[in-house]
């Protein structure tokens, strides 16, 4: 990894940016709403209901929404103020903890008669918000910061990403298991409430200049357009997304914690946390020392250890060695998350980055929730451990068939394109 030092002196200078600190922050605690949310949600579903398939349809209920409306959220934010959308969007995953946390009343009542359904039906509402959030949130920021500061504010943003991985899960679980599901809900709203009233702090930004006499069809699909014609960006997508999809075993965590690593809803806190307290340090390193020459290798052998450490912890039946592979797990995904945010930002025009964060969000967002779906299904169908173990293969052999799909996404040097 090669460093440039004038974008190693840009991650100082960055943070003299008002609105780029007041993001980062926001960012942080919002990541720590939703990885406390989502640990909380799977233990309760699975204390309900004991099935992994019901695990996987957590994923689902996102995921369709999502996927529903992400080509159009893209275009209303190449057409309307983004912080606009982001605002409205982070108020409906407000009201939908709101929800989850009234739930919990009266001794879950609520909930023991009518079972999981409420819980699946405030999944699907919050898959709809944070199709439009994506977007908007991705589009946005590169209007906070000048271009040469992109790769430095991928890693930043990564890094604050993953260091709310780590907090959100391991809180959720010690939370939920110390003081019970209703204390954890109501902390998962404190911190969504204060990430929303710092996001209020950041002036919206005008929005580049755009045709207003084109066409919804052609705007939905113009983005999709300059993805598929983008080897780099289509490169990237691709192998995350196969990756997420058939790679990722976190909805199935909650069934390693309970019956085989036998280490209860803080185990779980802590296997939630681990890819992510990997990952966090990688991206800090990547913060200093960006992939700027041999991007694209980096990118390629980046996935395929992702895919063996996860054949490592799906065949682990020692609760330290499952950690020390979803560790690296989140190491290699790190890297490869890094490299592909900076490929969009570098490589797509300002009129289009809401619909290309679309499609993105369509390739990859909505993978880790079909994803944690597919970790059910097959679950189900194989067995947990199989199912792990039939992800990680899959995950080395899309690595091998991308080396012919993508020929020069193995050749891509980052430092060419800034």
């Amino acid at each position: 990894m090669q460093t440039n030092p004038n974008l190693s002196k840009a991650n100082f200078k960055i943070f003299a940016i008002r609105d780029f600190r007041f993001y980062i922050v926001s960012r942080l605690l919002f990541v720590i709403a939703v990885q406390m949310q989502a640990v909380v949600v799977g233990w309760q579903v699975y204390s309900i209901t004991k099935d992994p398939l019901a695990l996987g349809m957590i994923g689902l209920a996102e995921a369709l929404p999502s996927i529903a409306v992400a080509l159009y959220a893209g275009h209303l934010a190449d057409r309307i103020p983004r912080k606009l959308i982001a605002v409205v969007a982070m108020s409906v995953l407000i009201l939908c903890s709101v929800l989850l946390w009234m739930f919990t009343w009266d001794g879950e009542i609520f909930l023991k008669s009518n079972g999981a359904y409420p819980i699946y039906l405030t999944i699907i509402l919050s898959g709809l918000a944070r199709g439009f959030i994506a977007p908007s949130i991705f589009a946005f920021m590169t209007q906070i910061v000048p271009r040469e500061f992109y790769p430095n504010s991928a890693a930043i943003s990564g890094t604050s990403f993953q260091i709310g991985a780590v907090v959100g899960p391991a809180l959720g679980g010690i939370v939920y298991g110390f003081y019970g599901v209703s204390f954890a809900y109501a902390l998962d709203l404190f911190f969504i409430s204060l990430a929303f009233i710092l996001f209020l702090f950041i002036p919206s930004r005008p929005l580049p200049p755009f045709d207003s006499k084109e066409r919804l069809r052609s705007s939905l699909i113009s983005g999709l357009k300059f993805v598929f014609k983008n080897e780099y960006v289509l490169g990237a997508m691709s192998l995350d997304m196969f990756a997420v999809l058939f790679g990722g075993a976190v909805a199935l965590l909650p069934i390693f914690a309970a019956d085989i690593l036998h280490v209860g809803s803080e185990g779980l806190g802590m296997l939630r946390a681990a890819p992510a307290m990997g990952a966090v340090g990688m991206a800090f390193f990547l913060s200093f020392k960006p992939p700027l020459r041999n991007s694209g290798r980096i990118l390629l052998w980046s996935v395929g250890g992702f895919g063996f450490s996860m054949i490592v912890f799906g065949l682990s039946t020692s609760f330290i060695i499952s950690l020390i592979a979803l560790f690296m797990s989140g190491v290699f995904d790190s890297i490869s998350v890094v490299i592909r945010s900076t490929i969009m930002q570098v490589m797509t025009p300002d009129t289009l980055r809401g619909r290309v964060s679309s499609v993105n969000k369509i390739f990859i967002g909505s993978s880790n929730e079909i994803g944690a779906f597919e970790s059910g299904v097959t679950a189900k169908l194989m067995g947990t451990v199989p199912s792990v173990l039939f992800g990680g293969i899959m995950t080395l052999l899309i690595v091998a068939a991308s080396l012919k799909t993508f020929p020069k996404l193995s050749k891509l040097e980052l430092k060419d394109h800034l």
